[in-house]
């Protein structure tokens, strides 16, 4: 491993005249090649210098050789004469197999190196004391489908995209516990805390509801609160024709060879700059690799749920006829500016998805020769004078730096304030929650208390009586650490007094946490919890809410519905028995489950399952909503194993049905007939392993057979459809 080793460089120059970006906006080179190659993701320091991953091992050829050479970095990009164009790279950490993340926390770098997540100290730009916080975090698997991201929320936890697991330190100590799976290329936070994410064929998609929120039962998995497409408009503007690896299925391109919805979506980003015009401000922006653009997209909040819009319909914000420029993740400035890393490089789809159609016209147009580049650009407005990154983080500005337009800063501040605890700061923090003309300090102050254990459940009670309704629904969440008898009247008295609000946002968390309550006091709390239900009966995130809080009070609660005349809502009585019934069977939100399924793993095809097919249809079979369908008890799996082998070899192309139940998905499944790295053995290796994982009919199919099967196309040549495969078999 090598380690702090500077160069300098001459700037690189790059023309930027084809790129078009919104009318009254400027974007800027900030870094280029020979300084950086295959940039991922960047992270800022306190000083505002940026430290970014490379991953040029991924895909630098289209066979996708060298994926586990030890070429990855994470360097360090300094501006020294001051113009905005970094001149000097230092290598933090050399020798990297494709480190996929990393993240500026608790004084030192966290960082993603599969299928570790290892956190090490700073000193003096050497990494110090390295410890590894999760030995699983992204475990053997496609690149495309890791774990990555790497946010620090502003609850303290940190989050992760593609990831069922949060992270954050106390006393030294690394605490790692469930949460929502959520997904697939970057993940983002707005002011309050709800998180944003997406997938490939759904650019926008995220949670109404704080982390964790409607996770606490472990035989409730939600639906209506958390992973919603904030907007079923997929649509795209391209400036030209890009190549994308099903562009011969119908419907993909328009008449003009134009990409019509998105096929590669990833990393979106809300701004929180505050230096952008004021209707930018929380607008969610999300890369567009596959057609060289950025998206922006309007949110609107509504209490208990969160919808967007596209800014504009037949262009997007930022767009280019550069074909290198991928745009592959977004960031929040130290200096209020929007970052974009562009991985600028020819192929980015996967060697183990792409299609024959893809490789034949990368190596027709020779974009696959296109390696060995990268660029860091920034954004910003035209109106709005950008302030170079200064001294706001000195200890002494600490506290009115919690009050700054630009989030970073807010969020950095925050964590310092956590890691240099002072108890000097403890009232003046508290002051601060309760000051309602710096609403955009109160919930930093809020956690800085909070991950100083330094909050009371008589200040909490208080802040709960905020009149900005955010501080009042992250005081009863935080309210939930004080549950006792002891304070059960006086939370009683506190939700009368919330109730009488009737304040959308307000009565949703109230049901989240009423179950917790009514853990020491039933008899003053269930009744809450059937009026609260009827009074919102149409409401299922809130019904969800209550469910959540409840865990293991379910028989008790609809005993008492039973006795009494407000029976509580109809939506409520009805999931009541459906956790009843998960907890008979011992049917646990998937994220709970810590056995996975017996794998096979003296098999080539469960190592191939995992490596390939799992990203999608899970690790354990269960599917993933938005991807692809489950493979338990699926028909597909169980019967003709013909069938399952044309899949395997070209594509199925929805809707699907999977025990009685309709799929619809954005995009196709790809064949792997075009993967030269699978041998006929290898294809046949993982029906093996999948009919035996996931159905009570193990089967085998022979080499000889799947290349009989590899010349069987369907009827347009590509992916069958589920209409064709049942004419089959």
């Amino acid at each position: 491993m090598l380690t702090a080793c500077t160069t300098s460089y001459e700037e690189t120059i790059v023309a930027l005249d084809t790129y078009q970006i919104e009318e009254g906006f400027n974007i800027d080179l900030v870094a280029a090649e020979p300084l950086l190659v295959a940039p991922v993701a960047l992270s800022f320091d306190d000083k505002g210098r940026i430290w970014v991953s490379e991953m040029p091992g991924y895909m630098s050829n289209m066979e996708g050789n060298g994926e586990q050479e030890l070429t990855g970095s994470i360097k360090i990009l300094e501006d020294r004469d001051g113009d905005g164009m970094m001149d000097r790279t230092t290598i933090f950490l050399d020798s990297l197999v494709l480190p996929r993340a990393l993240a500026h926390v608790y004084d030192g770098l966290l960082y993603a190196e599969p299928p570790y997540l290892y956190f090490t100290e700073i000193e003096n730009d050497i990494p110090k004391n390295r410890v590894v916080v999760d030995s699983m975090y992204a475990a053997e698997g496609n690149p495309e489908h890791q774990p990555n991201g790497l946010v620090m929320n502003i609850d303290n936890w940190i989050y992760s995209a593609k990831s069922s697991f949060r992270y954050r330190r106390s006393k030294g100590t690394w605490i790692k516990e469930p949460t929502t799976f959520r997904g697939q290329w970057g993940i983002s936070k707005d002011n309050f805390g709800r998180l944003y994410y997406n997938n490939n064929s759904t650019q926008l998609v995220g949670d109404y509801v704080l982390p964790n929120r409607l996770i606490r039962n472990e035989y409730l998995a939600p639906k209506f609160g958390v992973r919603k497409n904030l907007t079923d408009n997929q649509r795209v503007y391209p400036l030209q024709p890009t190549l994308v690896n099903r562009g011969y299925s119908t419907g993909v391109l328009d008449g003009d060879s134009l990409l019509v919805n998105v096929t590669a979506a990833c990393s979106p980003l809300v701004y929180r700059g505050g230096d952008l015009p004021l209707d930018y401000n929380q607008n969610v922006f999300v890369c567009l690799p596959e057609i060289n653009a950025i998206k922006r997209n309007i949110l609107t909040f509504h209490g208990d749920s969160t919808s967007a819009k596209q800014a504009w319909e037949g262009k997007e914000f930022l767009a280019s006829m550069d074909k290198g420029f991928r745009p592959v993740s977004l960031a929040n400035g130290p200096d209020g500016s929007m970052y974009v890393v562009d991985m600028h490089r020819g192929i980015i789809q996967h060697t183990a998805y792409s299609s024959p159609y893809y490789r034949k016209k990368a190596k027709a147009s020779q974009i696959d020769t296109l390696v060995n580049y990268g660029r860091i650009l920034k954004i910003t407005a035209e109106s709005t004078k950008t302030s170079s990154f200064n001294t706001d983080l000195l200890k002494e500005n600490l506290l009115a730096s919690l009050s700054h337009r630009n989030g970073w800063i807010r969020d950095r501040a925050q964590q310092k304030l956590i890691q240099n605890h002072t108890p000097s700061h403890i009232p003046l923090l508290e002051n601060l929650v309760m000051v309602e003309e710096k609403s955009l300090a109160q919930l930093h102050a809020l956690y800085v208390l909070e991950g100083t254990q330094q909050l009371s459940f008589d200040f909490l009670v208080k802040s709960a009586l905020s009149s900005n309704p955010q501080v009042v629904t992250h005081s009863l969440v935080l309210l939930e650490g004080f549950v006792s008898q002891d304070n059960s009247k006086n939370m009683l008295q506190l939700f009368t007094k919330l109730q009488g609000r009737n304040d959308t946002a307000i009565n949703l968390y109230l049901a989240s946490i009423l179950g917790s309550w009514a853990k020491v006091s039933q008899q003053d709390f269930f009744p809450l919890i059937a009026g609260l239900s009827e009074n919102n009966d149409s409401n299922q995130i809130l019904i969800e809410a209550l469910l959540s809080g409840l865990s293991g009070q379910e028989e008790a609660l609809l005993d008492y519905l039973k006795t009494t005349d407000s029976g509580g809502s109809a939506f409520l009585n009805v999931n009541l028995l459906k956790v009843m019934d998960n907890k008979k069977a011992d049917n646990k939100n998937r994220i709970y489950k810590r056995a996975f399924l017996a794998e096979d793993n003296r098999t080539k095809g469960a190592k191939i399952f995992r490596q390939i097919c799992a990203s999608c249809h899970g690790i354990n079979g269960e599917g993933i909503e938005g991807l692809a369908p489950p493979l338990i008890k699926s028909e597909y799996v169980s019967e003709p194993v013909e069938r399952l082998a044309l899949i395997l070899l070209h594509g199925l192309n929805g809707p699907v049905h999977v025990n009685g139940q309709r799929y619809e998905f954005n995009q196709a499944m790809p064949g792997l007939i075009g993967n030269a790295a699978l041998t006929n053995k290898d294809i046949a290796d993982i029906i093996s392993y999948v009919t035996n994982a996931f159905s009570d009919k193990p089967k085998g199919i022979t080499a000889k057979n799947i290349q009989e099967l590899r010349s069987m196309k369907s009827k347009s040549g590509g992916e069958y459809t589920e209409a064709e495969l049942l004419q089959l078999y």
